[in-house]
């Protein structure tokens, strides 16, 4: 099998596999966090878990971008940087910053599902920018390309933002969860979700490329029905919940 043939058949995989998956999470929550059900088959410890399944994003999105021909060009280099700027975060920095009880774990199968999944991800979008998508120096000053950047760094501030209230939400020794106040939670429950949308939306512009809009597409596949799945818990577990809150699109869903 040659590069392309590769390359094409995962892409269309996962363009196919995104509505199916859309579907699937509608009827079914994934179990982990605040909707574990009762724990079956192997579990990791919930930081190890999370590095384990994000880790291809760094690791193996910097190999297949290294290994294309055109990874020490211009544009190539800054579509990596942007790549790996959230992505070290999320996998080195965000795990350790994680207000996790002892003995929390997540399922081993989710965790490998998500490394699988990144893999792939990592794959199509760092052999795009490097190898068979063609990006002269011009393309820095393209409208898509200036318009998708800045919609990328718009969500991952909101990401961070969100995430940061959601692990200052706890005092030293408390469990439970409570309401998240301020910021985009004035008008989301899941306002961090809504933030990886935003920088996955960018980042298919910034890049115009066909692997770029799997990813966002696969993104919003996985976290609508999960946004959703949270704010009907929200709403279940707590009376005074704001009424005007959506779950991760202000104003409509």
């Amino acid at each position: 099998m040659t590069d392309s043939v590769l390359f094409n058949s995962l892409l269309i995989a996962v363009l196919v596999a995104a509505p199916l998956v859309f579907v699937a999470l509608l009827f079914s929550t994934a179990s982990y966090g605040r909707h574990a059900r009762r724990k079956s088959g192997p579990q990791l410890p919930t930081r190890i878990g999370w590095i384990y399944m994000e880790s291809p994003s760094v690791f193996a999105f910097a190999y297949f971008f290294l290994s294309g021909r055109n990874a020490f060009t211009l544009v190539p280099f800054v579509l990596f940087s942007l790549w790996e700027a959230h992505y070290v975060q999320r996998t080195l920095v965000y795990p350790f910053l994680m207000r996790v009880k002892k003995g929390d774990t997540m399922p081993a199968a989710i965790a490998t599902s998500g490394f699988i999944f990144n893999g792939v991800n990592s794959y199509l979008n760092a052999s795009w920018i490097s190898g068979f998508g063609a990006y002269p120096s011009s393309w820095l000053a393209d409208p898509r390309f200036l318009i998708g950047a800045v919609v990328f760094l718009v969500g991952y501030i909101v990401n961070r933002q969100s995430d940061g209230i959601l692990r200052n939400l706890r005092g030293p020794g408390e469990t439970g969860y409570k309401i998240p106040r301020g910021g985009f939670y004035r008008r989301l429950s899941c306002p961090n979700y809504f933030g990886e949308l935003v920088i996955w939306s960018g980042w298919a512009l910034a890049t115009w490329s066909l692997a770029g809009l799997s990813f966002a597409m696969f993104t919003a596949a996985n976290l609508v029905p999960r946004a959703l799945a949270h704010h009907r818990w929200y709403q279940k577990t707590f009376a005074e919940y704001p009424r005007e809150r959506r779950a991760i699109f202000p104003f409509l869903l």
